[in-house]
């Protein structure tokens, strides 16, 4: 078995104004930056193996807090890294839904059929991510792997660990500096622990449904 984490970064400074970042590299906000000590703290006392994480600075950021109380080092994989959004990067959600009705619709409504202009597909996210999943299992079998990346990537993998259609996409709640446990058995994976923000106290923020 693997025991997998799956961790989404700590707020950043574009999350409580509902900017689309993709692959643009806003860092953590003053909360975030307080929401990533948390989470390393949490961990402190929990075994991990090994900690992969997007090389965004929002994501990375979040994974150094939590590899420095573990006494580990961080091992940056693009295939976690978010979304490209295309034409919507750096677009707050409102100029998004005016600017662009039919896809916002789309993309909360259908968003396995969504293809940003200028940018990637969930499906691309989701084959990215399947990948890299695929790879954990394969490499640390028997390990505790941590993992930290973004909403969409993080998304698209429960959709690949439980073999649920990708239009079921924002079925999984996914929060700021939340974590998930996932056993990857041999015969299927299983979610025993999701979107778990106790950790963060009154650093709780609640994600806007949109991002």
């Amino acid at each position: 078995m693997v025991k997998l984490y799956i961790l989404r970064h700590a707020e950043s400074q574009w999350n409580p104004i509902g900017r689309y970042q993709g692959l643009l590299d806003p860092e953590l906000s003053d909360i975030g930056k307080e929401q990533a000590k948390r989470l390393g703290e949490y961990f402190r006392d929990i075994p991990i193996d090994v900690i992969y994480s997007s090389p965004l600075k929002r994501t990375m950021q979040t994974a150094i807090e939590v590899a420095r109380a573990k006494g580990l080092e961080v091992l940056p994989e693009k295939r976690l890294i978010e979304i490209d959004h295309g034409v919507w990067s750096g677009l707050l959600v409102d100029e998004v839904q005016s600017r662009f009705p039919e896809q916002f619709r789309q993309w909360l409504e259908e968003p396995h059929s969504v293809h940003f202009e200028g940018g990637e597909s969930l499906q691309e996210v989701f084959g990215r991510v399947k990948d890299f999943l695929e790879d954990i299992r394969e490499k640390h079998w028997g390990q505790v792997v941590a993992v930290v990346s973004h909403t969409v990537p993080i998304r698209a993998m429960y959709c690949a660990l439980l073999k649920v259609d990708l239009s079921k996409f924002w079925s999984f709640g996914c929060d700021n500096a939340s974590y998930s446990l996932i056993h990857m058995e041999r015969d299927r994976n299983v979610i025993m622990r999701l979107n778990i923000t106790c950790q963060l106290g009154d650093f709780y923020v609640e994600a806007h449904k949109a991002l």
